[in-house]
């Protein structure tokens, strides 16, 4: 489509999911895509799909994650796209009077320093190219709240949706947008770990989607290539939702 013809994209989490459905959108329409992510079997498989390249990247470390966007400066010329989407859901992030000070850290770390570490350092690369589009993964769950809590993710997409709206607000007239991906429960390995063991738990949430069912990975990929392309040119410090219908739900059909 073309979309993105010439364009350079950088996708942390890109070995599954959704990371793995828009290496692949993005690709397909037009861009040079950088897989950044700790699954190196994984994420080099997605990069060879397209004819990109793969950098294991431990998002956490900042070292790692400066590397990652420099190898897509040093690899294409520059630097368009950054979909940070890298993050995680223990079992062990439950509701606040069962989760504990580790499992608290660890998903901050990984879903939310992360986020701002990559912003980073791929702003820098796109104020000397005098454009880019930064989309951040945030969640349905940081616009509602939810009886069923993973509290530190909760926490963690409320603080990536904050901060990209400051990051798009700071950056507009620089020619950079950033705006908050918030998609609603997806068909991923993550999710399905969580609810294929429990299908009670599964049923509780899809009750919720007006639409009846989660969403596949190639859906939200949609809306990724959208927020990178210029047909969202005069979209920035927003939160994007693409979840079915659940934050505009009251009562849903039977």
């Amino acid at each position: 489509m073309g979309r993105l013809d010439g364009r350079v994209a950088v996708i942390t989490g890109g070995a599954s999911g959704i990371g793995l459905a828009s290496v692949r959108r993005l690709a397909a329409e037009g861009a040079r895509v950088v897989v950044g992510d700790v699954d190196v079997e994984g994420g080099q498989a997605a990069a060879g799909e397209v004819d990109g390249l793969f950098v294991r990247t431990d998002v956490t470390d900042e070292e790692q994650v400066k590397a990652l966007f420099q190898t897509a400066v040093d690899s294409y010329g520059g630097l368009d796209v950054a979909f940070n989407n890298a993050g995680i859901s223990p079992p062990e992030d439950d509701s606040i009077l069962e989760t504990g000070a580790d499992a608290w850290h660890r998903v901050q770390q990984v879903n939310l320093t992360s986020v701002y570490l990559c912003c980073k350092h791929a702003i820098g690369h796109m104020r000397e190219r005098g454009r880019g589009s930064v989309i951040n993964t945030a969640s349905f769950v940081a616009v509602m709240g939810a009886a069923t809590s993973q509290i530190s993710y909760t926490a963690s997409k409320g603080g990536v949706l904050a901060m990209s709206r400051e990051l798009g607000v700071q950056f507009a007239r620089e020619g950079i947008r950033v705006n908050a991906l918030c998609p609603g429960p997806v068909n991923t390995p993550l999710l399905q770990e969580l609810f294929a063991k429990d299908p009670e738990r599964a049923a509780r949430r899809l009750v919720h989607i007006p639409l009846g069912r989660f969403a596949e990975p190639e859906e939200i990929a949609g809306a990724v290539a959208f927020l990178a392309s210029d047909d969202s040119s005069f979209i920035t410090a927003s939160s994007f939702l693409v979840d079915g219908g659940i934050s505009g739900a009251y009562v849903t059909p039977l």
